[in-house]
């Protein structure tokens, strides 16, 4: 198994043009220049994410289509990958949906995503996508899939209960994996960061803690080069959320939103 970002010579993303994944994959190709596939919906949007992965180090970089909920389509984005670079050295599950919290129970509103489509994709997408590629890892004995969570999930909180539930669920089936699947050279790597700068939040009053892409882009390059199984981002939710978990439910309920 690679424990070094100085050995990732490909990485594929799956929602290649978020700013998370945008930011993941320039900081893991770098250091070798290695190739990146960026898969999503949009292809305007691919193709911009591909010149700023490219201008941060990438040695070559490929769009593909992906739609994370189009399951049945998800073993197939994987093999094209392969086809196109080889071996995956990280694959990276970085597309989500927030939706607007108050209209969730309610169904979609002004635009947004409907509560269903946001489990669809946060949870039922990240178990599909998921599991084909570490079919794919645990065949070439090798290989890193990170999962980006969220500290929405460790305790889901009223003001975006269907957002935090489905991001728990994929922390959990994350979890799961990782154990499943020991000894075949294949790993899991979670990632909890707080509030992130960027569109999903962008006219949304930042949360304590609040991060950038950048600095989630480091963490994940980091806690792959020691080999860790989760990192949070920044570090200090870690042991905040280790209290924040145990706080009495009443107590929990009046912090604000």
């Amino acid at each position: 198994m690679r424990d070094s970002t100085r050995a990732v010579q490909s990485v594929l993303v799956l929602g290649g043009s978020s700013e998370l994944g945008v930011a993941i994959a320039g900081r893991l190709a770098a250091p070798r220049q290695a190739a990146v596939v960026l898969a999503g919906r949009d292809p305007e949007r691919l193709a911009g994410a591909a010149r700023q992965v490219k201008a941060a180090g990438a040695g070559r970089v490929e769009t593909m289509a992906f739609d994370a909920t189009a399951y049945d389509t998800h073993e197939a984005v994987v093999g094209r990958a392969t086809s196109l670079v080889g071996d995956l050295d990280v694959v990276v599950l970085a597309f989500g949906l927030l939706g607007a919290h108050v209209a969730l129970d309610r169904g979609a509103v002004n635009g947004e995503p409907s509560a269903v489509e946001v489990a669809a994709t946060n949870y039922v997408g990240v178990v599909s996508a998921g599991l084909a590629a570490v079919h794919r890892l645990r065949e070439q004995g090798h290989g890193t899939l990170v999962v980006l969570s969220s500290v929405a999930g460790v305790r889901v909180r009223a003001a975006n209960f269907v957002y935090g539930s489905s991001k728990a669920g994929a922390d959990g089936f994350a979890q799961g994996l990782r154990d499943a699947l020991a000894g075949t050279g294949a790993d899991v790597l979670i990632v909890r960061p707080g509030w992130v700068h960027g569109r999903m939040t962008e006219g949304m009053p930042p949360a304590p803690m609040a991060t950038t892409p950048e600095a989630v882009a480091d963490g994940v390059a980091a806690a792959l080069a020691a080999g860790r199984s989760t990192v949070w981002v920044p570090g200090a939710l870690g042991p905040a959320f280790a209290l924040l978990r145990h706080l009495p439910r009443g107590l929990w309920r009046r912090l604000p939103g």
